[in-house]
């Protein structure tokens, strides 16, 4: 009796199996329609029977589920295998360290933009315009930037292992061992005629801080205008930026965050704002929270926007984790200036187009800054709005 009472719960366990298969397979169809389904099976089924190599189950259903997201055509959406997303939430959790550099994408390319002195990057000799194509065994290529900088983070005396492509030289694996990084997002100085100027290579949660600290510095020194520095700034944090831009926009919208689905977000500036002359500095890889501080000033008319279109990174991912340990990061809002444009691969349209030169001597976009804000404190007139030559 034992024996017939287990081979029934056995007979009965097979039974919802396959009906939960079958109810699975249905949904499928009905989403997709039986004619892609059935070539779905078709491919999986003859890749198993006439492949030369054994694959798993598991390994076709990451492709599958990878090759979904990519025909997205979505740079920022990705699925991220059980071994990345791991590795991931790994360093996402906790305190971390990092490694010294500030990186964007510079023709889809993970690229160095500036490392810091007295860093773990610093010290290892990497330079500016390195590009980075393997962190530890992770492909950089396809990961958009917020993963591959959180794949480089992680516990303080940990180390990571960056492979290198350098001009002149083949790949170089440099191994870091990751340190707490106090260098300041926000570095500035006094230029002639009291010109404040002020950079800030990324936003952080200590941003608004160091902004605050440096404007009332460069105030006490008498500063008369400023000079807004978002030059290769690959973005960071949304609230970070908000406060930013609040220093420097009247009280309204600073960027809206539409969603497909439930309520939109508005993000506003309160009553206070910086009233000086105020010129921002922009180029090609200005891009994500850097786009909207520039694009709400721009937009409420609080300065004037120099330097080339920005990069037009304008969409807010959310990551899912599934079943199998992997992980989905997927575009599900859009950021959207004080005027409500879509920014989103068309970028902020600089008010003044200056090009660098070439041969990389001099800086043609802070020399035009500089004299269209010395003119308008001499009263000869308004802030440049006209193009001016690269």
């Amino acid at each position: 009796m034992r024996v017939i009472r287990i081979g029934k719960l056995w007979l009965a366990a097979g039974c919802l199996a396959l009906l939960a298969v079958g109810l699975l397979i249905g949904f499928i169809v009905a989403v997709l329609g039986f004619r892609q389904v059935g070539n779905l099976l078709e491919v999986i089924a003859i890749i198993r029977s006439d492949y030369i190599e054994d694959v798993s189950p598991g390994q076709l259903v990451d492709g599958a589920a990878k090759g979904i997201v990519e025909s997205l055509g979505d740079p920022y959406s990705i699925y991220l295998e059980p071994r990345t997303y791991r590795h991931l939430k790994d360093q996402i959790r906790g305190s971390f360290g990092g490694l010294g550099i500030v990186v964007g994408l510079k023709e889809d390319h993970l690229t160095v933009i500036k490392p810091f002195p007295n860093t773990p990057a610093g010290r290892a000799g990497m330079k500016a315009g390195d590009v980075i194509t393997k962190i530890n065994e992770e492909q950089t290529e396809g990961l958009d930037l917020e993963t591959a900088v959180n794949l480089m983070r992680g516990p303080v005396g940990t180390e990571v292992t960056l492979t290198v492509m350098r001009t002149g030289s083949g790949p170089l694996e440099i191994t870091l061992r990751r340190e707490e990084i106090n260098v300041p997002s926000v570095e500035g100085r006094l230029l002639p005629e009291k010109v404040g100027y002020i950079a800030i290579s990324q936003f952080s949660e200590k941003t608004p801080g160091e902004l605050d600290r440096m404007v009332s510095d460069l105030k006490t020194q008498g500063m008369r205008a400023l000079i807004l520095d978002l030059r290769d700034n690959p973005g960071g944090e949304l609230h970070a930026a908000v406060k930013v831009a609040d220093y420097f926009v009247p009280r309204g919208p600073v960027v809206y965050v539409d969603f497909k689905r439930g309520r939109d977000e508005v993000h506003n500036a309160d009553s206070y704002r910086l009233s000086l002359p105020l010129v921002v500095l922009v180029n090609e890889y200005s891009a994500s929270a850097s786009e909207i501080v520039a694009a709400a000033i721009k937009e409420t008319g609080s300065g004037s926007v120099v330097g080339t279109r920005t990069y037009g990174k304008g969409m807010v991912q959310s990551v899912y984790p599934l079943k199998n340990g992997a992980g989905l990061k997927l575009t599900t809002a859009r950021y959207l200036t004080p005027k409500k444009n879509d920014i989103n691969e068309k970028g902020v349209e600089p008010d003044v187009l200056v090009e660098q030169p070439k041969d990389g001597e001099g800086d043609r976009q802070l020399t035009v800054a500089q004299e269209s804000l010395m003119r308008r404190l001499q009263n000869e007139e308004p802030v440049v709005k006209q193009a001016a030559g690269g």
